[in-house]
């Protein structure tokens, strides 16, 4: 009973912090295909998609040290996140509707890297060269890599379609594993 009470307690001060203007970060865990996620929100868009490869501890106090120390778990404030999230695993939807916050991403090439990410369509690939030309400047392939490697919002912002320029994966933040998987849901895994 104890954890329903506290439950129910951390929901309701959650919902009271969104209503006053004082949550800055809301958190929620998600199941998937791929693992536990963690997505994290402020109020422009999706800021944290974490894979459960990383320490949640780690990726909250990032989320406190860069964003806001004001960071709450807060379910409710993600529904449309985990919703959209679930509709791409069940293979219902291509394309994210959701608001995205680069908040968390300083270098100016970095965030047009990952802007450039947005246009690549579900099953699509793209090189990462290809991906630093779109960005603006195609001889920073490792640069685009690097964008990809850091990407704090993988899966909404698609990093998982970017492959080497000879057709072979690459790495992902999340493991090749979950790349593979990511790429065979779309039906772009190249041969």
């Amino acid at each position: 009973m104890t954890d329903l009470l506290t439950d129910w307690i951390t929901a309701r001060l959650a919902e009271r912090a969104a209503g006053e203007g004082l949550l800055d970060v809301a958190y929620a865990t998600v199941d998937s295909p791929v693992g536990r996620l963690l997505v994290a929100r402020t109020p422009r868009g999706v800021v944290r998609v974490a894979f459960e490869r990383e320490r949640d501890d780690e990726v909250l106090e990032e989320l406190a040290g860069q964003l806001s120390p004001r960071v709450v778990e807060a379910p409710a404030q993600l529904d449309e996140v985990r919703r959209e999230l679930d509709q791409y695993f069940e293979g219902r939807r291509q394309a994210f509707d959701l608001d995205v916050d680069l908040a968390l991403v300083h270098a100016p090439f970095r965030r047009r890297v990952l802007e450039a990410l947005r246009s690549v369509r579900f099953g699509e690939v793209r090189s990462y060269r290809d991906l630093a030309g779109a960005a603006g400047n195609a001889a920073a392939v490792r640069a685009a890599g690097t964008a990809c490697a850091t990407n704090p919002v993988p899966i909404v912002v698609p990093c998982h379609r970017v492959v080497r320029s000879d057709g072979t994966l690459g790495q992902y933040g999340g493991g090749v594993p979950r790349k593979e998987f990511l790429l065979h849901l779309e039906g772009s895994l190249p041969a």
